[in-house]
Protein backbone atom coordinates (compact mmCIF):
# COMPACT_ATOMS: atom_id res chain seq x y z
CA UNK A 1 0.00 0.00 0.00
CA UNK A 2 1.40 3.44 -0.98
CA UNK A 3 1.80 5.84 1.91
CA UNK A 4 1.22 9.49 1.08
CA UNK A 5 3.01 12.19 3.10
CA UNK A 6 0.74 14.12 5.38
CA UNK A 7 -0.18 17.71 4.61
CA UNK A 8 1.57 18.74 7.82
CA UNK A 9 4.86 17.17 6.68
CA UNK A 10 4.65 18.90 3.31
CA UNK A 11 3.95 22.21 5.04
CA UNK A 12 6.96 21.77 7.35
CA UNK A 13 9.26 21.04 4.38
CA UNK A 14 8.05 24.15 2.53
CA UNK A 15 8.55 26.31 5.64
CA UNK A 16 12.09 24.93 6.09
CA UNK A 17 12.97 25.66 2.44
CA UNK A 18 11.58 29.20 2.70
CA UNK A 19 13.63 29.79 5.85
CA UNK A 20 16.82 28.55 4.18
CA UNK A 21 16.30 30.87 1.20
CA UNK A 22 15.65 33.79 3.56
CA UNK A 23 18.85 33.13 5.52
CA UNK A 24 20.96 32.82 2.36
CA UNK A 25 19.65 36.15 1.09
CA UNK A 26 20.36 37.84 4.41
CA UNK A 27 23.92 36.49 4.56
CA UNK A 28 24.81 37.33 0.95
CA UNK A 29 27.34 40.20 1.01
CA UNK A 30 26.41 43.47 -0.60
CA UNK A 31 28.81 44.19 -3.48
CA UNK A 32 29.46 47.84 -4.26
CA UNK A 33 28.79 48.80 -7.88
CA UNK A 34 32.38 50.05 -8.19
CA UNK A 35 33.85 46.74 -7.05
CA UNK A 36 35.67 44.52 -9.58
CA UNK A 37 33.30 41.77 -8.36
CA UNK A 38 30.12 43.68 -9.26
CA UNK A 39 27.93 42.35 -12.06
CA UNK A 40 27.69 44.40 -15.29
CA UNK A 41 25.16 47.18 -14.76
CA UNK A 42 23.71 47.46 -18.27
CA UNK A 43 23.24 43.82 -19.20
CA UNK A 44 26.41 43.56 -21.28
CA UNK A 45 28.23 40.17 -21.41
CA UNK A 46 30.17 39.39 -18.23
CA UNK A 47 33.85 38.88 -19.08
CA UNK A 48 34.32 36.75 -15.96
CA UNK A 49 32.36 33.91 -17.55
CA UNK A 50 34.25 33.92 -20.84
CA UNK A 51 36.57 30.96 -21.45
CA UNK A 52 38.75 30.72 -24.51
CA UNK A 53 37.67 28.33 -27.23
CA UNK A 54 40.04 25.69 -28.57
CA UNK A 55 40.56 27.85 -31.66
CA UNK A 56 41.38 30.96 -29.57
CA UNK A 57 43.78 28.93 -27.44
CA UNK A 58 45.56 27.65 -30.55
CA UNK A 59 46.08 31.26 -31.69
CA UNK A 60 48.06 32.19 -28.56
CA UNK A 61 51.77 32.42 -29.46
CA UNK A 62 54.44 30.54 -27.54
CA UNK A 63 56.42 32.93 -25.36
CA UNK A 64 60.09 31.93 -25.20
CA UNK A 65 61.22 34.96 -23.19
CA UNK A 66 59.72 37.35 -20.62
CA UNK A 67 60.82 40.92 -19.78
CA UNK A 68 59.58 43.48 -17.19
CA UNK A 69 56.58 45.57 -18.33
CA UNK A 70 57.76 48.98 -17.16
CA UNK A 71 60.95 51.05 -17.20
CA UNK A 72 64.08 50.14 -19.12
CA UNK A 73 64.61 46.78 -20.82
CA UNK A 74 65.74 45.41 -17.44
CA UNK A 75 62.95 47.06 -15.47
CA UNK A 76 65.34 49.80 -14.36
CA UNK A 77 64.15 53.21 -13.08
CA UNK A 78 61.18 51.42 -11.48
CA UNK A 79 60.43 50.39 -7.90
CA UNK A 80 57.80 48.03 -6.50
CA UNK A 81 55.64 50.05 -4.09
CA UNK A 82 53.48 47.11 -2.99
CA UNK A 83 54.76 43.63 -3.70
CA UNK A 84 52.82 40.51 -4.49
CA UNK A 85 50.96 38.93 -1.57
CA UNK A 86 51.79 41.69 0.93
CA UNK A 87 48.99 41.94 3.49
CA UNK A 88 47.00 45.17 3.33
CA UNK A 89 44.74 45.37 6.40
CA UNK A 90 43.02 48.50 5.09
CA UNK A 91 42.01 46.69 1.91
CA UNK A 92 41.18 43.46 3.77
CA UNK A 93 43.44 41.03 1.97
CA UNK A 94 46.73 40.19 0.29
CA UNK A 95 47.89 42.14 -2.75
CA UNK A 96 47.38 40.06 -5.88
CA UNK A 97 50.10 41.71 -8.00
CA UNK A 98 53.01 44.14 -8.02
CA UNK A 99 52.46 47.92 -7.95
CA UNK A 100 55.19 49.29 -10.21
CA UNK A 101 56.15 52.98 -10.05
CA UNK A 102 58.66 55.27 -11.69
CA UNK A 103 61.42 56.26 -9.27
CA UNK A 104 60.07 59.82 -9.04
CA UNK A 105 57.00 58.59 -7.16
CA UNK A 106 53.42 59.91 -7.14
CA UNK A 107 52.29 60.97 -10.63
CA UNK A 108 55.73 61.46 -12.18
CA UNK A 109 55.25 58.28 -14.26
CA UNK A 110 51.76 59.26 -15.50
CA UNK A 111 51.66 58.52 -19.23
CA UNK A 112 54.84 56.39 -19.27
CA UNK A 113 54.73 53.49 -21.72
CA UNK A 114 53.63 50.04 -20.53
CA UNK A 115 55.15 47.12 -22.45
CA UNK A 116 53.97 43.58 -23.04
CA UNK A 117 55.99 41.18 -20.90
CA UNK A 118 56.09 38.43 -23.59
CA UNK A 119 54.67 37.49 -26.96
CA UNK A 120 50.92 37.06 -26.57
CA UNK A 121 47.40 37.79 -27.72
CA UNK A 122 44.99 40.32 -26.18
CA UNK A 123 42.03 38.55 -24.57
CA UNK A 124 40.61 41.60 -22.76
CA UNK A 125 40.98 45.36 -23.21
CA UNK A 126 38.49 47.60 -21.45
CA UNK A 127 37.34 49.10 -18.16
CA UNK A 128 35.76 46.38 -15.98
CA UNK A 129 35.09 48.75 -13.05
CA UNK A 130 35.97 52.26 -11.85
CA UNK A 131 38.36 50.77 -9.26
CA UNK A 132 40.34 48.92 -11.93
CA UNK A 133 40.19 51.65 -14.55
CA UNK A 134 41.44 50.74 -18.01
CA UNK A 135 42.87 47.24 -18.06
CA UNK A 136 44.48 44.81 -20.51
CA UNK A 137 44.82 41.01 -20.20
CA UNK A 138 47.22 39.18 -22.52
CA UNK A 139 47.37 35.39 -22.93
CA UNK A 140 50.70 33.62 -23.39
CA UNK A 141 51.80 30.02 -23.82
CA UNK A 142 54.97 29.43 -21.82
CA UNK A 143 57.84 27.40 -23.28
CA UNK A 144 56.76 24.47 -21.10
CA UNK A 145 53.19 24.65 -22.45
CA UNK A 146 51.56 26.37 -19.46
CA UNK A 147 48.72 28.82 -20.21
CA UNK A 148 49.71 32.15 -18.63
CA UNK A 149 48.04 35.53 -18.45
CA UNK A 150 49.62 38.91 -17.76
CA UNK A 151 47.36 41.72 -16.54
CA UNK A 152 48.06 45.48 -16.70
CA UNK A 153 45.69 47.69 -14.71
CA UNK A 154 44.92 51.35 -13.86
CA UNK A 155 46.02 52.44 -17.36
CA UNK A 156 45.64 55.98 -18.63
CA UNK A 157 45.31 54.81 -22.21
CA UNK A 158 44.91 51.45 -24.00
CA UNK A 159 46.77 51.06 -27.30
CA UNK A 160 45.77 47.49 -28.24
CA UNK A 161 42.51 45.84 -29.28
CA UNK A 162 41.03 42.48 -28.26
CA UNK A 163 42.38 39.69 -30.43
CA UNK A 164 45.53 41.56 -31.43
CA UNK A 165 48.95 39.91 -31.38
CA UNK A 166 51.40 41.84 -29.20
CA UNK A 167 55.14 41.09 -29.16
CA UNK A 168 57.38 41.12 -26.12
CA UNK A 169 58.26 44.78 -25.59
CA UNK A 170 55.31 45.97 -27.66
CA UNK A 171 53.55 49.03 -26.25
CA UNK A 172 50.07 48.23 -24.99
CA UNK A 173 49.17 51.41 -23.12
CA UNK A 174 50.35 54.05 -20.66
CA UNK A 175 50.56 54.29 -16.86
CA UNK A 176 47.44 55.80 -15.32
CA UNK A 177 45.57 56.50 -12.11
CA UNK A 178 42.34 54.51 -12.67
CA UNK A 179 40.62 57.82 -13.40
CA UNK A 180 42.03 59.47 -10.27
CA UNK A 181 41.45 56.60 -7.82
CA UNK A 182 45.18 56.27 -7.03
CA UNK A 183 48.51 57.99 -7.66
CA UNK A 184 49.85 56.85 -11.02
CA UNK A 185 51.27 53.32 -11.08
CA UNK A 186 50.95 50.02 -12.92
CA UNK A 187 49.21 47.16 -11.13
CA UNK A 188 50.78 44.13 -12.81
CA UNK A 189 49.74 40.49 -12.35
CA UNK A 190 50.76 37.08 -13.68
CA UNK A 191 48.38 34.12 -13.57
CA UNK A 192 47.83 30.61 -14.82
CA UNK A 193 44.52 30.75 -16.68
CA UNK A 194 42.59 29.56 -19.70
CA UNK A 195 39.87 32.22 -19.54
CA UNK A 196 39.39 35.91 -18.83
CA UNK A 197 39.76 36.12 -15.06
CA UNK A 198 40.06 39.62 -13.57
CA UNK A 199 38.78 39.36 -9.99
CA UNK A 200 39.86 41.76 -7.25
CA UNK A 201 43.19 43.37 -6.38
CA UNK A 202 43.22 41.92 -2.86
CA UNK A 203 42.33 38.38 -1.77
CA UNK A 204 42.74 35.90 1.06
CA UNK A 205 43.80 33.00 -1.21
CA UNK A 206 46.19 33.19 -4.19
CA UNK A 207 44.24 30.72 -6.36
CA UNK A 208 45.76 31.02 -9.86
CA UNK A 209 47.84 34.13 -9.17
CA UNK A 210 51.63 33.97 -9.44
CA UNK A 211 54.41 36.15 -8.05
CA UNK A 212 55.00 38.45 -11.07
CA UNK A 213 58.66 39.25 -10.41
CA UNK A 214 59.60 35.63 -9.68
CA UNK A 215 57.64 34.37 -12.69
CA UNK A 216 59.36 36.76 -15.11
CA UNK A 217 62.77 35.96 -13.64
CA UNK A 218 62.12 32.24 -14.01
CA UNK A 219 60.93 32.56 -17.61
CA UNK A 220 63.34 35.23 -18.83
CA UNK A 221 65.46 32.73 -20.80
CA UNK A 222 68.05 35.39 -21.70
CA UNK A 223 71.26 36.83 -20.31
CA UNK A 224 70.95 39.86 -18.07
CA UNK A 225 72.44 42.10 -20.76
CA UNK A 226 70.38 40.65 -23.63
CA UNK A 227 68.29 43.49 -25.11
CA UNK A 228 67.29 42.00 -28.46
CA UNK A 229 63.75 42.71 -29.71
CA UNK A 230 61.19 39.94 -30.11
CA UNK A 231 61.15 38.13 -33.48
CA UNK A 232 57.35 38.54 -33.42
CA UNK A 233 57.83 42.33 -33.40
CA UNK A 234 59.94 42.13 -36.55
CA UNK A 235 57.38 39.87 -38.23
CA UNK A 236 54.47 42.21 -37.38
CA UNK A 237 56.47 45.23 -38.57
CA UNK A 238 57.28 43.53 -41.87
CA UNK A 239 53.65 42.51 -42.31
CA UNK A 240 52.48 46.08 -41.65
CA UNK A 241 54.93 47.47 -44.21
CA UNK A 242 53.38 45.44 -47.03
Amino acid sequence: MQVRPSKLLILLVLVALAGAVFLLKRQAPEIDADSPLAMPANGEPDHRFHFLSAWQTAEIPRALRFDPPLGSNHGGLVYNAQKFWEMNDKRGGHHTGDDLNGIGGMNTDLGDSVFCTADGRVVYAGEPSPGWGKLVVIAHTAADGRPLHSMYAHLHRIDVAPGALVPRGGKLGTVGTANGYYPAHLHFEMRTSDGVDIGAGYAMFPLNRLDPAATIAGLRNAADDELSPAPLARMLAADGAR
